[in-house]
């Protein structure tokens, strides 16, 4: 699903509410997610999921087209955890 599918099934599922208003609502949750994430915080949305920074050490890589060894430095990634909700719904999902 884009970003732009789940706009359309809100304003669906809300009729009331303008798609215009439904997308800015959905970049602002986006935007606090991203910006929590980027200050080193976490945040958790209850029966979905949590999001979080990992922490990657400097490593040494290989570079795929000449085989030279290349260094990779260290560096934060984003991470996601399913909650218990979302793993439920998942694992039950009609097959």
């Amino acid at each position: 699903m884009t970003k732009s599918e789940l706009v359309q099934r809100l304003a669906h599922a809300f009729p009331g509410l303008h798609a215009v208003d439904l997308d800015r609502a959905v970049n602002v949750i986006f935007d606090e997610i991203s910006m929590t994430l980027a200050e080193g915080g976490r945040a958790e949305l209850r029966g979905f999921g949590s999001f979080s920074v990992r922490h990657r050490a400097p490593r040494k890589g290989r570079n795929p087209r000449t085989g030279a060894a290349v260094s990779v430095p260290a560096k934060k990634v984003p991470y996601f955890k399913a909650g218990k909700e979302l793993r439920e719904r998942v694992d039950t999902a009609k097959k």
